[in-house]
C-alpha cells in the first residue's frame, strides 16, 4: 500500500522557507539585470519563471535555482554587441527552439 502525501501538511514551513529564498533572490535578480544592462523587470520575471519552472520540473526536494552572477558579463557583452535587448531576447528564443528540436530528435546521443 502506498503512503499518500498531503501537499499542504508542511505549508507553514514551506511558506516561511519560500519567503526567505524570495528575499535573498530578489535583490540578486535585480542586481544582475542592472549590471548586465537589461531592464529591471526582466530580472524579476526571470527569477520568478526560473523558480517556478525548476521547482516544477525538478524531482528533488532540495533543488536550488537562481540567477548566476557569472553570466552578467556575457549578457552585457551580448546586449552591447547585438545593439538592443529585444534582439537578444529573439536570439535566446531561437536558441531555445533549436535546443528543443535537438532534444526531440535525441541528438544528445552524438556526444555520448
Amino acid at each position: 500500500m502506498t503512503k499518500r502525501i498531503n501537499l499542504f501538511s508542511n505549508l507553514k514551513f514551506d511558506f516561511a522557507s519560500g519567503l526567505v529564498v524570495f528575499l535573498v533572490a530578489l535583490p540578486l535578480c535585480l542586481g544582475i539585470a542592472m549590471a548586465s544592462g537589461a531592464p529591471l523587470f526582466s530580472g524579476i520575471i526571470s527569477g520568478i519563471i526560473g523558480g517556478i519552472v525548476v521547482g516544477y520540473l525538478s524531482k528533488s526536494h532540495l533543488s536550488v535555482s537562481g540567477p548566476a552572477a557569472g553570466l552578467t558579463v556575457i549578457l552585457l557583452t551580448a546586449i552591447s554587441s547585438l545593439g538592443a535587448f529585444n534582439i537578444l531576447l529573439t536570439a535566446v528564443f531561437i536558441a531555445g527552439l533549436i535546443q528543443l528540436g535537438l532534444g526531440f530528435i535525441e541528438a544528445g546521443s552524438i556526444s555520448n
